[in-house]
């Protein structure tokens, strides 16, 4: 036939396609091995960033990832799998699974049924027992969604982490809790996460032969993000082409992954560099705690301002004569006399307006204000210009008087209601189950004051961070016998848990400790027991040796001294701990005839329990042309 071929030519044609198919599928195996995603002879540990305690962050939106997408296994690769797989150890297998794209993951805790070691620090407990004053351990301590972030703070309910925080930096850790915020610039925070790791694959990588090309680039990828990392802080600092950068950083750490690395030496660079950053994350937990202990106990900037505008005016304007119209009052043993020592004028304000508010007959009740010289005639300019119904309020300057009438005591200054904090635990406990208590005790100077006050017989002290709620009234009609001190004893702290700080001394040692802050004192009987001279004897035993160890012996003298002097309050005389506890309740606050802010959060702070403040602010002056010009708005 015309157009059909001859038939050697029609025998030839099947075996020259076939050769044909074979040259084609020789040329492209090559090309697969080369190209595909065929498993290396080594393994990495990919560990998830949950478990070094690193927060996660988004991609950016310009930038693609760089990782291949993952796909199933083929059969050659479950093959060349099985032959790697069994070359590694048991140990490492156990802990170990492999993905199905190829990667490892490390088991956690509860998946290999094994306790993982932290790769930190380990942390030394904290000393049983410690009870230092508020003044001195502060200032050289070793400290998502809202309703989350209270829940957490509240009650120290979070993990043993936030518990041991708390025994380092005090209640700065629960204030730092409540007042989280969503962190910004995060970009700034992956520039210095990809810095992290190409830190870590770097010595390994200029270690290996014929990768000096991807050395280079690594290292100049790590210079380009330090350069950009010194000169931008913030997001909005960053150049503009940032994305590009971030983009050939993932891409030449992705190259550098891929190499046939020691997996150790990389491990411990990593592990090298988290230790320097949890060494630097610490030194800054350290302290941001001093700052904040030392603006807890510093005045505030607007309080030192309305104290020097008060002083100020004192001297321009007339003399008042308010004062010496209830100067028969003073030392009448037949009014209601109530001691406050302050050097806040509106702490004291508060204290002397909640009482006498809440007071049904206020033409009987006598202030005695006791400050120091600096705040002397600010608070004098402060009373006589604010009324408080029928009460009468007197201010002394409690350093003149000490130079006056006892001069060689040596305890001129003004000291007021020390506050201790108290770590206690067994000792067979560890650390994290430490349990962290505020004591607020009397000072030195209240050990005089039946000498200052020669013909009363019976005081009430207030502290100044306590509001009155209730009429005081049937706090004068308690029987105390032949009790000295009226307080509410707090059974949370025994004082065989603070042998070591009470020395060789007799005490019962299941005694529970007690609280100032709303205390009635029969001056009668302190008199009488000597309180004041065993106070002196009781002082020369311990070894003062400067301002600190002064103010640390506070706590065992006024527990030494009213042993057995202590006539028991009802708990609902005072609620304690609305400066440092987040977790009471509402109604018992309510229930409560005294409110008491012992520990670091006052509510004059910023730093106080927002719950909490409205309680402190309903009794605070607003009428005042000063608190204005001074912008005091706590």
């Amino acid at each position: 036939m015309k157009g059909s071929a001859p038939p050697a030519k029609r025998r030839w044609r099947g075996p020259s396609v076939a050769v044909l198919v074979l040259v084609f599928c020789s040329l492209l195996v090559p090309f697969a091995f080369l190209f595909g995603r065929f498993p290396a002879g080594y393994v990495t540990d990919e560990r998830p960033q949950k478990d070094f305690g690193f927060q996660s962050f988004g991609r950016l939106e310009d930038v693609k990832d760089s990782q291949p997408e993952a796909r199933q296994p083929s059969g050659d690769e479950n093959k060349m799998r099985t032959k790697i797989v069994p070359t590694l150890s048991k140990d490492f297998k156990e802990n170990n699974v492999f993905q199905a794209d190829g990667s490892l993951h490390k088991r956690s805790g509860n998946e290999t049924g094994k306790d993982v070691m932290p790769t930190s620090k380990p942390q030394v407990p904290p000393t049983p027992h410690i009870a230092t004053p508020k003044a001195v351990n502060d200032l050289h301590a070793n400290n998502g969604q809202k309703n989350n972030k209270k829940r957490t703070a509240k009650g120290f309910n979070g993990d043993d982490t936030e518990k041991y925080c708390q025994l380092e930096f005090g209640s700065y850790c629960l204030w730092s809790i409540e007042h989280k915020e969503v962190m910004k610039d995060s970009i700034v925070k992956r520039l210095k996460d990809q810095v992290f790791v190409a830190r870590a694959y770097y010595p390994s990588i200029a270690k290996l032969a014929g990768q000096e090309m991807l050395s280079r680039e690594l290292k100049q990828s790590i210079q380009e993000h330090e350069r950009v990392l010194s000169e931008a802080v913030v997001d909005a600092d960053l150049p503009p082409l940032i994305g590009e950068k971030i983009k050939r950083m993932d891409l030449v750490t992705a190259r550098s992954k891929s190499c046939t690395v020691d997996c150790n030496n990389v491990d411990k660079k990593l592990r090298q560099i988290l230790d320097l950053s949890e060494d630097e994350a610490h030194f800054h937990m350290k302290q941001s705690a001093f700052l904040y202990h030392l603006g807890v106990q510093t005045m505030p900037k607007s309080l030192h301002c309305l104290s020097m505008r008060l002083t100020v005016e004192y001297f321009k304007s007339q003399p008042f004569a308010l004062e010496h119209s209830h100067a028969f009052k003073f030392d009448n043993p037949k009014y209601r006399h109530y001691i406050i020592f302050s050097r806040n004028i509106l702490a004291a304000s508060v204290v002397i307006n909640s009482t006498v508010m809440n007071s049904e007959v206020t033409g009987n009740i006598v202030f005695h204000l006791l400050t120091d010289e600096q705040n002397y005639y600010a608070m004098k300019l402060w009373f006589e210009r604010n009324s408080y119904k029928e009460a009468a309020i007197r201010v002394m300057n409690y350093e003149e008087l000490m130079l006056k009438n006892f001069h060689n005591i040596g305890l001129r200054h003004l000291y007021v209601s020390e506050e201790f904090r108290i770590s206690i635990r067994n000792i067979d406990l560890p650390a994290t189950k430490m349990r962290i208590e505020y004591l607020s005790i009397f000072s030195h100077s209240h050990f005089l004051l039946p000498e200052i006050f020669k013909k009363l017989r019976r005081v009430v002290i207030l502290d100044d961070d306590v509001v009155v709620q209730n009429d005081l009234s049937t706090l004068w009609n308690l029987d105390l016998g032949e009790k000295v001190n009226g307080a509410v004893k707090f059974c949370g702290v025994k004082l065989d848990q603070l042998r070591m700080y009470l020395g060789k001394n007799f005490y019962d040692a299941k005694s529970c400790a007690w609280m100032s802050g709303l205390n009635i004192v029969n001056f009668e009987k302190w008199r009488e027991h000597n309180i004041t001279g065993k106070y002196l004897k009781l002082l020369q035993q311990f070894k003062i040796t400067g301002e600190a160890s002064l103010r640390e012996s506070a706590l065992p003298i006024s527990l030494l001294l009213f042993q057995n002097l202590i006539y028991p309050l009802d708990d609902r005389w005072t609620l304690s701990g609305l400066g440092y506890n987040y977790e009471i309740r509402e109604d018992a606050m309510k229930g409560a005839l005294s409110l008491h802010y012992n520990g670091n959060m006052k509510p004059w702070l910023e730093l106080g329990i927002p719950e909490y403040k409205k309680y402190w602010k309903k009794f605070l002056t607003r009428e005042e042309r000063f608190m204005d010009d001074c912008n005091v708005h706590p």
